[in-house]
């Protein structure tokens, strides 16, 4: 790979690959049908392939930016022996490495940079068959903020194209979407949300957007998905349930595309290394400004001081 293309750059294509390959990875775990699960807490699930992607993702980026913060969900995935030489790949998307650098990430340097990693965003909905559900997230940020991200869904049917599984979806800051073309959202009000994690607070702030039709899904990759898909305008969470792996990239991607991801008070939620994992004033994102404003506007003061206040 050319040093000459700016470090961004070749580090969102190195991450649309190796995405690729991990989603590879809980195919075949999937496939094989033993799923190694372990609850790390209540309701919280870890599977071999959450531990086997996150080992594939973080070992094939050290080995090409060493320099680079990684944080990924399993804090120990099994990393006894070396990685198989099959899980590590050093390639590159050929568009991403096309692309422009917005001008001020051009001289960014590795330790610039942290890579927020979910290998299994709906680890749930994996373990109960709900496989369009389950995303690969890889979130680039800088100073804080999300630049880049990459979202991949393994179990995504290619129309047309019976031979190929699973989609690739990027955005970078200042440049845009790949992967697919975001539409327009509906004409009315639909908003996404939990399917698993739900309480009086969470269901409260849903009740009073008024809106013609609520999903609920699992994974913050698949929820933003369906903002970008023009399935749903608002995407409303009142609860402390997300970390900062579920929301670095499809924050990034999001707002590439010019959507609006927040927690419910409003305020952007920062990804630098020493930041606290959990979002613990939930999440609200929205297909575009004003959509986001109105959703904010819905929810009352009572309702946010509870959960700022949890």
């Amino acid at each position: 790979m050319s040093t000459s293309v700016p470090l961004i750059v070749r580090l969102l294509a190195s991450s649309v690959s190796v995405a690729g390959r991990a989603g590879k990875i809980v195919r075949d775990v999937m496939s094989k049908g033993e799923l190694g699960i372990v609850e790390k807490a209540k309701d919280d699930y870890q599977t071999e392939a959450d531990r086997s992607a996150q080992r594939c993702i973080i070992a094939s980026l050290s080995a090409q930016y060493p320099k680079i913060n990684i944080i990924g969900e399993e804090d120990n995935p099994d990393n006894e022996g070396d990685v198989c030489s099959d899980w590590l790949t050093i390639d590159a998307d050929k568009e991403v490495l096309r692309l422009e650098c917005p001008s001020e990430l051009q001289g960014i340097k590795e330790e610039d940079i942290v890579v927020w990693v979910d290998p299994l965003d709906g680890t749930s909905e994996y373990t109960q068959g709900f496989l369009e559900h389950v995303t690969v997230l890889i979130g680039i940020s800088v100073n804080e903020k999300p630049v880049a991200g990459v979202i991949h869904q393994p179990y995504y049917k290619n129309v047309g194209s019976e031979n190929k599984t699973g989609r690739t979806i990027w955005g970078l800051q200042e440049i845009g979407v790949g992967g697919f073309t975001p539409a327009p959202p509906p004409n009315s009000l639909i908003i996404t949300t939990t399917r698993s994690h739900s309480n009086p607070v969470v269901e409260k702030a849903l009740q009073v957007m008024n809106a013609s039709q609520i999903l609920r899904v699992g994974g913050a990759g698949f929820k933003v998905l369906q903002l970008l898909e023009g399935k749903a305008s608002v995407y409303v969470f009142a609860s402390p349930g997300c970390k900062k792996w579920d929301t670095c990239a499809p924050e990034a991607i999001l707002s590439a595309a010019g959507g609006k991801l927040t927690d419910i008070l409003g305020h952007n939620y920062k990804y630098g290394a020493t930041e606290s994992r959990p979002n613990k004033t939930g999440v609200l994102a929205a297909v575009n400004a004003d959509l986001h404003n109105y959703a904010l506007n819905r929810i009352p003061q009572e309702l946010k001081d509870k959960l700022a206040n949890k």
